[in-house]
């Protein structure tokens, strides 16, 4: 929907954030975005991924030039989103292109600049799996085989999908120790299916929704869950012993979740979810497993 972005208008695009295109942009949000991060490194932040893929808008340069600014690492992704995205090339390239174009942002350089991507993803997923999907999964393992490198998924809202993702990416040969699994929090709603896939796998079980408190996901038939509840889910997955395999994050690329306009912004998890983790029997140790070890291993190549 094209309405101005508006105080008036805000409750609609709180509501509806991903109908609204102009709130889908924050590449002209550059001053609210170096505000943000330094407000981060404030707060206790060192170290931004930014999953921006081919598909999405990605520019390398802008990242760097954040993480000049502010002093705040970012660790810029490659790979591809969904078949819908704009990426032709992930339909029309063939395995060993794709691949050959991972590894090179990875060894080389990304968008013909010398700046480096940390990781693959978010490798984009629908469900069921479209073919382009299944061979961006293949270069995907083909890459991270070779470089090493950490990944992070996104899955569709099924249940069945982490399981058959990360079931093509071992046939592939990827190191699944090295894969994350986003978005757990919109695609398991019970503690037998966080359970059930925490026991079959290896890879890291990310809940990165935190901040975003819509009770309805809007591209699935979900119920979303509160911060309350994702704090839960954590506490469930420390209690049963995967402490050192849990990943949180706010998924934050729209407008409306900066503090520019009355969001969480990008210190929700370190001002608020922390304090209330902790309220939940949560101690200082588990959570600078999470916050600290847990992603310096993760996004550490092999």
């Amino acid at each position: 929907m094209e309405i101005p972005f508006t105080m008036e208008n805000l409750w609609w695009i709180r509501q509806y954030p991903f109908s609204h295109k102009p709130n889908c942009d924050t590449l002209n949000e550059y001053d609210a975005v170096i505000k943000e991060m330094a407000f981060l490194k404030d707060n206790g932040g060192g170290t931004v991924v930014d999953t921006t893929v081919y598909g999405q808008k990605r520019d390398v340069r802008r990242l760097a030039d954040v993480s000049k600014q502010t002093g705040i690492q970012v660790v810029s992704g490659t790979g591809f989103y969904v078949e819908t995205s704009d990426a032709p090339h992930l339909i029309e390239g063939k395995l060993e292109q794709l691949t050959e174009i991972i590894l090179n942002d990875i060894q080389n350089g990304a968008d013909g600049t010398n700046i480096k991507c940390g990781l693959i993803g978010e490798v984009g997923c629908s469900w069921p799996l479209k073919d382009s999907e299944k061979k961006s999964l293949r270069a995907t393992a083909m890459a991270q085989s070779q470089a090493g490198c950490p990944v992070t998924i996104h899955p569709s809202a099924n249940t069945s999908a982490p399981k058959e993702i990360v079931r093509l990416l071992g046939e592939a040969g990827c190191d699944l120790s090295k894969v994350t699994m986003a978005h757990l929090d919109r695609t398991f709603c019970t503690k037998e299916e966080f359970l059930e896939f925490a026991e079959s796998t290896s890879c890291y079980l990310e809940l990165d929704l935190f901040g975003n408190e819509l009770s309805y996901y809007p591209f699935a038939d979900f119920d979303s869950p509160s911060d309350a509840q994702r704090i839960k889910w954590v506490k469930l997955l420390v209690d049963e012993g995967y402490s050192d395999r849990i990943l949180i994050s706010h998924d934050a690329g729209t407008r409306h979740r900066l503090m520019k306009y009355g969001g969480h912004g990008y210190s929700h998890i370190y001002r608020n979810v922390l304090p209330k983790m902790k309220l939940r029997g949560i101690g200082d140790d588990v959570i600078d497993m999470i916050c600290t070890r847990n992603p310096q291993q993760f996004l550490t190549f092999k």
